[in-house]
């Protein structure tokens, strides 16, 4: 009880003081936007309205993913983002149980299906300055709650990438080109298996996108990915980073 009023539990967003350890405050909760159906059964982009069955959105059309799924839990915005910046940049790994928590909701129909679960992973020169992988908190603390097992080893960085944020498509997909690799010893254990990508935020998919065809290449007969946060911004064009939530039925 002293430690209690000594040290108050704070908002995991805001820091404010709210009643329970772990918890958002009444400011950041309705900040967090969930992505519930209806979506891309694709690229997990989400509709404004049903579209109906089978119904992809433009983004899936124009720039078919080397992944064959995508879902993450929330929109990258408000309190999402002060999540994904504590846990990444704040050293806030206690916050990763709780975004895993959300995550497996968001991908309950991948994990069900998974045989493994990959974090992407980090140039082990950008590991030993953060000190820690944010994709591989996340993963880890998904894969305790679940029935799928946690392989971290089987990909790898063997490329010091340059930071993402600020390219745009083209240039992130030519950043990470051949940027991931499966040892030669795993191959034979990834063989024909579904594999599970998991990843703190879905930009425009290269980063997912690269680790996925490097894990399909070694023999992976399924890839799919599972992010916190997912960018959908209002609207973009084809030659941007992003695209409107417009489809076709095929």
């Amino acid at each position: 009880m002293a430690g209690r009023l000594l040290f108050p539990p704070t908002c995991i967003g805001c820091r404010r003081i709210v009643a329970e350890p772990g918890a958002l405050c009444a400011h950041c909760w309705p900040a967090l936007r969930f992505i519930e159906v209806p979506f891309c059964p694709v690229m997990g982009t989400p509709f404004q309205y049903d579209m109906g069955e089978g119904f992809l959105s433009l983004e899936a059309i124009a720039f078919p993913p080397h992944f064959d799924r995508a879902r993450a839990a929330v929109l990258y915005d408000g309190a999402a983002r002060q999540l994904v910046r504590g846990l990444k940049y704040g050293d806030r790994t206690d916050l990763a149980p709780l975004m895993a928590g959300w995550m497996l909701r968001a991908g309950s129909e991948l994990l069900r299906e998974a045989d493994m679960l990959v974090p992407v992973p980090l140039h082990w020169r950008r590991f030993l300055s953060r000190r820690f992988n944010q994709s591989a908190e996340l993963g880890r603390a998904i894969a305790r709650r679940s029935d799928v097992v946690f392989a971290p080893e089987v990909l790898v960085r063997r490329k010091k990438t340059k930071q993402q944020v600020g390219l745009r498509r083209k240039a992130r997909e030519d950043n990470v080109r051949s940027a991931f690799a499966v040892p030669e010893k795993f191959k034979a254990r990834i063989r024909g298996k579904r594999m599970l990508v998991v990843d703190d935020v879905y930009t425009t998919g290269a980063t997912v996108g690269a680790a996925a065809r490097a894990l399909k290449r070694a023999g992976a007969s399924h890839v799919d990915v599972l992010t916190f946060a997912r960018v959908v911004p209002e609207s973009a064009d084809l030659d941007g980073d992003f695209l409107p939530d417009e489809g076709m039925h095929i």
